[in-house]
């Protein structure tokens, strides 16, 4: 376990050869131009095949429900990682361009496969990078039309100890939209983090529980790690108030 956790640290993958090969079992497996099928696959491959680190089936109607609350246009995800998660935004959000950030090229060629295979290329784009490069892949986003109150929703789903440094990067662009920005939804942006508690992202949590009234509503969804009801974790759904 120590060592897959290294591997996810240091080349975004486990170390086996299982997020290859689960794209190769969608491709041969799933239905082409069918997301609900993909996921589906995707799902059965991690309980049947190889455990994923994607969100999950569990997790993922959390997310899907907060996707579709925020109604967005445009999204973004920190984590693509075999492209689960923007696949699951995407169908939510049928009007939506989806950003993912990743920082494996390997794990983004796996996620753009499946993305293809699901019919869902032309509205997911993956950007190679990180948000904490000192502002790179920030600026790429940037060229691809990000924009102050352009942002609707945000998955953070990444390296833990960054889930606060990237949100506070993404605020101070500007780029979330708040309450009292006209929007279909009538909220503010909606940014949703998984493994709030497992393994943990204490920092971020804390910083929500602060700002609970203040900046942000939040509500912590009490759930289980993925594809496993036996460990505990929780999602936090978070609403920019201003």
């Amino acid at each position: 376990m120590a060592l897959h956790q290294r591997n996810i640290f240091t080349i975004g993958q486990i170390g086996d050869g299982r997020e290859a090969a689960a794209a190769r079992y969608v491709v041969a497996n799933a239905r082409p131009g069918d997301p609900d099928d993909v996921i589906a696959t995707m799902d059965r491959f991690a309980y049947e095949e190889s455990f994923l680190i994607n969100v999950g089936d569990e997790k993922g109607a959390l997310l899907d429900a907060a996707v579709a609350r925020a109604e967005p246009r445009l999204a973004l995800e920190l984590g693509t990682y075999c492209g689960y998660g923007a696949l699951r935004i995407a169908r939510a959000a049928p009007a939506a361009r989806v950003f993912s950030i990743e920082l494996a090229a390997a794990n983004a060629e796996i996620a753009r496969t499946i993305w293809a295979h699901a019919g869902l290329a032309d509205r997911i784009t993956c950007v190679v990078g990180t948000i904490g490069d000192g502002g790179a892949t920030l600026d790429a986003l940037a060229d691809y039309g990000f924009g102050p109150g352009t942002l609707d929703f945000m998955f953070i789903d990444h390296d833990k100890s960054a889930y606060l440094a990237d949100l506070r990067s993404v605020l101070d662009r500007g780029w979330l939209r708040s309450a009292d920005a006209r929007s279909n939804s009538g909220c503010g942006a909606i940014v949703v983090a998984d493994n709030v508690k497992l393994p943990g992202a204490p920092d971020y949590l804390a910083y929500m529980r602060a700002e609970q009234g203040v900046r942000w509503n939040t509500v912590e969804h009490k759930t289980h790690g993925e594809y496993q009801t036996l460990l505990r974790d929780v999602m936090l759904e978070s609403e920019l108030l201003s």
